[in-house]
């Protein structure tokens, strides 16, 4: 008996018996074989639609509450955003906002105001009184007279009419007409003869009667 437990021999310190080395390797396969499985039977992390819809939604609501806030801004702050630095977007979009706001503050202003310069100038000449002088004109300094067809066309249109054109100045009229040649002579005495006919469907009309013995006289002028 002393011999069997003489030949039991402690293995030395430091050192690992082959038997336990294989045990060891063993145990370091089967947690690798764990592991691989738990890898493999763990379930795949699919996003859901539900959730990526809100999380879009609500950075959609982020963004629009930050251009809210943009709005109500009027003035960038110097110390920055608190949120953090604007992006060059962000203000481009803020400097058009504060324009829109200033021009809408200066319109405003103007309403509550009023006119700043009001214009106190007296109205120009009539379109009558124009048209005489352009005759006088004619008649006393031809030198200094140059022809002009919308005064010209105002005497041709209310000659026939005693109070725009009076009888005085209708005489000068009829020495500016003897110079008239073309279109315009022809259309002035077209509408001289309609006139003559015109007065004979009312006799009794002194009116009448009176544009109708002007255009007899144009008419005896031109043609």
């Amino acid at each position: 008996m002393a011999k069997d437990k003489s030949l039991k021999k402690n293995p030395p310190k430091g050192k690992k018996s082959s038997f336990n080395e294989g045990e060891e390797a063993m145990e370091t396969q089967t947690k690798k074989k764990r592991k691989h499985v738990e890898v493999e039977d763990s379930p795949v992390q699919i996003p859901d639609e539900k959730t990526s819809k809100k999380d879009k939604n609500h950075k959609k609501k982020k963004k629009a509450t930050r251009e809210a806030d943009l709005d109500r801004v009027e003035l960038p702050e110097e110390d920055g955003d608190p949120e953090g630095p604007l992006t060059p977007e962000e203000k481009r979009v803020l400097e058009r906002k504060l324009k829109k706001i200033r021009k809408k503050e200066e319109k405003k202003k103007l309403k509550e105001s009023g006119p700043a310069d009001p214009k106190t100038a007296e109205p120009g000449p009539s379109a009558s009184k124009q048209a005489l002088d352009y005759l006088t004109c004619w008649a006393e300094s031809r030198s200094a007279w140059k022809f002009q067809k919308i005064r010209q066309t105002w005497l041709l249109q209310h000659m026939y009419d005693s109070e725009k054109v009076p009888d005085d100045t209708f005489v000068v009229l009829l020495q500016y007409l003897e110079g008239m040649f073309g279109r315009a002579k022809e259309t002035t005495v077209q509408k001289a003869l309609a006139l003559v006919e015109e007065s004979g469907k009312a006799p009794q009309d002194a009116s009448v009667q009176q544009r109708a013995q002007r255009a007899r006289e144009v008419i005896q002028l031109l043609s």
